[in-house]
């Protein structure tokens, strides 16, 4: 494992989501009525715990934290895999269904959902110099406008920086709808796998040539980890793998489900292939810096919680069965978390250690993790539940209306 620099650090993360995929889990998975799906509480709470381990170590920490953390940066890519999976799902389920993608009303969810409470922690950054873990912040233009992602220098720009990957997925949310509109008019629908296909490869080529173009000539040089952040970690074509893989998940659920339904009687392949992939995706990551680990790190990653993903849709597994009241909760905190946990970790050390605590101990860990929940918490209960309540009024009202029209 190569000794990264905190800088280094914080290019390479994150969200999650980012993230951002607290959607609602009924009626998603054919066949199962419209229980909850306790496995996607399960992956989303790892997701967001993988963000946290990872992102701590950008501060004063315990070693040991090293250890939890070192594969941490993958958590983002959980979040993406579950973002296509159940963004997908939804609109697939319409189309099932003979509607008409409904555009409008996802939107409208999509936006009420997750803008409200990125405004709030975005206010705070940029009106509140103390929450900033770093100095210097990207113009609001580029957040506003979810494009941070694009051409990101984290060594001068660094602050808010695990914005990153929710510009990809609202670059998502706002094209998905688009695209299969565009499918369905055309009535190419059916040739969406080769769609699908396409976009994996547009990934690869996109990073060999960024790689060989814009890092590689910068080897053993102080611009060589800026050029691989700004060139293969963080635009939106060299991160599509995750989106993609949930989304093929999502479409072979709904238009192949005898599909779904052997790998629902062959649990232990999913597994196997979990194991394998993981085996492999840890080799890589040894040094994500390499070719080889920039052309092939993120669709393993990718495949890894596809396989993941497919264990805990799986009526037979354990995470399929098993509620947590525990993961529950992280699930629902995981979005606000995300998105405050570093301005947070920044004001609870620097308050704690005038209070004689000590930066890197297990004591300060314990109360990072204490302030960073309460804050999630708060922003949860202040921003994002209201804002999602009016979500439920205004598409009720929408509804209501086509109903007397």
């Amino acid at each position: 494992m190569i000794y990264l620099s905190s800088s280094a650090h914080d290019l390479f993360f994150h969200h999650p989501f980012f993230t951002c995929c607290m959607t609602n889990l009924r009626g998603l998975n054919p066949g199962t009525g419209s229980g909850k799906l306790h496995g996607l509480d399960h992956l989303r709470a790892l997701a967001i715990i993988a963000v946290f381990l990872f992102h701590y170590q950008l501060f004063e920490h315990p070693e040991w934290i090293e250890t939890l953390g070192s594969f941490g940066w993958t958590g983002v890519d959980l979040f993406f895999v579950l973002s296509g999976y159940l963004i997908a799902g939804q609109l697939f389920k319409n189309n099932l269904q003979g509607k008409p993608f409904p555009v409008f009303s996802f939107y409208v969810k999509r936006f009420l959902r997750i803008i409200p409470a990125f405004l709030v922690v975005l206010c705070l950054y940029f009106m509140v110099p103390a929450f900033r873990e770093k100095e210097s912040l990207p113009p609001l233009w580029k957040f506003l406008t979810f494009t941070q992602n694009l051409g990101l220098d984290p060594q001068h720009q660094g602050t808010f920086s695990h914005a990153w990957s929710l510009c990809i997925e609202e670059q998502f949310y706002f094209l998905l709808p688009l695209i299969l509109v565009t499918l369905a008019f055309f009535k190419w629908f059916r040739r969406s796998g080769s769609l699908l296909l396409l976009l994996f490869l547009v990934g690869f080529v996109f990073r060999y040539y960024s790689y060989i173009t814009y890092v590689a000539p910068y080897a053993a040089q102080d611009m060589f980890w800026i050029n691989w952040s700004r060139y293969i970690y963080y635009p939106t074509p060299t991160r599509l793998d995750g989106l993609l893989i949930g989304v093929s998940i999502a479409a072979m659920q709904w238009y192949k489900p005898a599909w779904k339904q052997w790998f629902d009687k062959h649990l232990i392949i999913s597994v196997i292939l979990f194991v394998s992939f993981l085996s492999l995706a840890f080799l890589l990551n040894g040094d994500r810096s390499s070719l080889q680990a920039s052309l092939f790190a993120f669709p393993l990653v990718a495949l890894v919680y596809g396989c993941l993903l497919l264990i805990s849709i799986n009526p037979a597994s354990v995470l399929y069965k098993k509620g947590s009241w525990i993961s529950e909760i992280i699930a629902r905190l995981s979005y606000s978390l995300y998105l405050s946990h570093k301005g947070i970790i920044h004001l609870t050390q620097g308050l704690l250690s005038k209070w004689g605590i000590a930066a890197d101990g297990a004591v300060m860990f314990c109360c990072c993790i204490v302030t960073c929940f309460l804050a999630a918490w708060l922003l949860n209960v202040l921003v994002e539940k209201p804002f999602m309540r009016l979500r439920d009024r205004l598409l009720q009202k929408k509804v209501l209306t086509k109903a007397i029209a």
